[in-house]
């Protein structure tokens, strides 16, 4: 029996669609300054009924709860951190997906948020050491003349100036990092 890691909110343990509710409330936070239950309905296309049993659920779970003076509705701590775990390993394996096996973005796009909230921390973090090593040593001997020109191995996530990957964890705020169209 595998141990369970305490830095690893039970990942396993949210559905494709809990993910999507925690990343809208996150979206609506940062950009509104607020998120309602009627706002993530109409920013998920879904009811307010089924909203609100989704909500209860995640407050169930400790990621969920809401203001004690409104209705507003936020992100608890862990929370809060499950949601930028869940975008650093979506922006990982985006990156990964696009400039490392080579498929299209669309395609990148859509198995990325597929699978961002299977990853456990754990994974996470060894998968941004082993995507930083090799882009960061590519880099550097492509520059230094140690590739052949037709070497095209490039990627835009910047992973080189990051130390660690909790580092990279905390830089993400959002889907910035995707096309403007990706929807959620």
């Amino acid at each position: 029996m595998t141990k369970k890691h305490d830095t690893d909110q039970d990942s396993a343990d949210l559905s494709h669609s809990m993910v999507h509710y925690l990343l809208t409330i996150h979206k609506l936070k940062e950009s509104r300054g607020f998120a309602r239950v009627t706002d993530i309905a109409k920013d998920l296309k879904l009811t307010k009924g089924s909203v609100s049993t989704a909500l209860n659920n995640l407050k169930k779970k400790g990621l969920v709860e809401e203001e004690e003076d409104c209705k507003f509705l936020i992100l608890t701590d862990v929370g809060h951190k499950e949601v930028h775990r869940i975008l650093s390993a979506r922006t990982l394996l985006y990156y990964f997906l696009k400039d490392f096996v080579g498929v299209g973005e669309e395609v990148a796009e859509k198995d990325s948020c597929l699978m961002e909230h299977l990853m456990s921390s754990e994974t996470s973090e060894k998968f941004f050491d082993f995507m930083k090593k090799l882009s960061c040593s590519c880099d550097e001997l492509f520059k230094a003349g140690k590739l052949p020109a037709s070497f095209d191995f490039q990627t835009t996530l910047d992973l080189c100036s990051f130390d660690t990957a909790k580092e990279f964890m905390g830089s993400q705020k959002g889907d910035t990092y995707l096309p403007e169209e990706v929807s959620e």
